[in-house]
């Protein structure tokens, strides 16, 4: 289990995304459901569907935060780096084979390994640094911040749902309902809950949409966004051979799992891709 990363930002962000979830949650119960389904039998059903989903919000976002990223253990006795910091070409030079030296946290690593500066660690395969889990999405942990976007994107859409039917379900049934026995005041604060609830959605629906295309889209590509952001920058004579020419089903069964495609949605372990998580090999760099 990874310790968590002592980042201000991160501590805030972690915050607003349990503010959130519990302010949706409440206004769906309290403003939604017992102002509209109290007497129904639809009451519990979409009780019980909202903290499902909710449940599985909290259980793959916290296993996203304390999940190791797949960071590269540091060295354990100290090893003269002078040379490095001396600008010796040779020791900064990247094959897609061949493991490199970190200048800033000094330490072996793996081929596709990248150095993070809020975590101050190098992690395998880094996609990013997301301050919503107050960690690095890497090759160990990338499935639950997939899954973590995923339901909520399905929370975001369940709410816009509720929030339809309720202010289309009076226009359909022809008369006001339960509206007419609410005071005034009342009826505003349900609006105004509701317009906060609908702009909340539509936001972290959104954000969740094009997050998780792009998670799923490096995955399919083989190749992480500073991979492509470095290979953008250089002359095409000089771009990164791809990694792999492997099946798509094969390069997504490598981050969620190479079971039932059905455990792909469940926030449990998964075993390592096929690459390993051995770091016995140290290569041969004259220093």
């Amino acid at each position: 289990m990874a310790v968590c990363v002592l980042d201000g930002c991160g501590f805030f962000c972690l915050l607003m995304v349990y503010l959130s979830l519990a302010y949706a949650d409440h206004v769906m119960l309290r403003h939604i459901l017992m102002f509209k389904y109290a007497d129904s039998v639809l009451f519990p059903i979409h009780t019980t569907v909202i903290h499902i989903i909710i449940l599985m919000i909290l259980v793959s976002h916290l296993r996203a935060v304390f999940t190791d990223p797949g960071r590269v253990p540091l060295p354990v006795t100290a090893i003269d780096f002078s040379v490095l910091h001396g600008g010796t070409p040779r020791l900064n030079e990247r094959g897609n084979d061949d493991w490199t030296v970190c200048s800033r946290c000094e330490t072996y690593r793996p081929p596709r390994a990248h150095h993070c500066s809020t975590c101050r660690r190098c992690v395998r395969r880094m996609h990013h640094h997301c301050p919503w889990i107050n960690n690095c999405v890497g090759e160990l942990n990338q499935k639950y911040f997939i899954q973590f976007l995923f339901y909520t994107g399905i929370l975001s859409l369940y709410a816009m749902g509720l929030l339809l039917s309720a202010w289309l379900w009076p226009l359909v049934r022809g008369h006001s309902g339960e509206t007419e026995k609410t005071a005034p005041s009342d009826n505003r604060a349900h609006l105004v809950h509701w317009i906060v609830l609908l702009v909340e959605s539509i936001i972290l629906g959104l954000f969740a949409l094009f997050v998780t295309f792009d998670q799923v889209g490096s995955i399919i590509r083989d190749e992480t966004p500073i991979e492509r952001m470095k290979n953008s920058l250089r002359k095409d004579a000089q771009r990164d051979v791809p990694h792999t020419r492997k099946p798509k089903m094969e390069l997504l069964r490598e981050v969620f799992g190479r079971g039932y495609v059905i455990c792909w949605f469940f926030p449990c372990n998964s075993p390592p891709s096929s690459r390993g998580l051995a770091y016995s090999r140290i290569p041969d760099y004259d220093l």
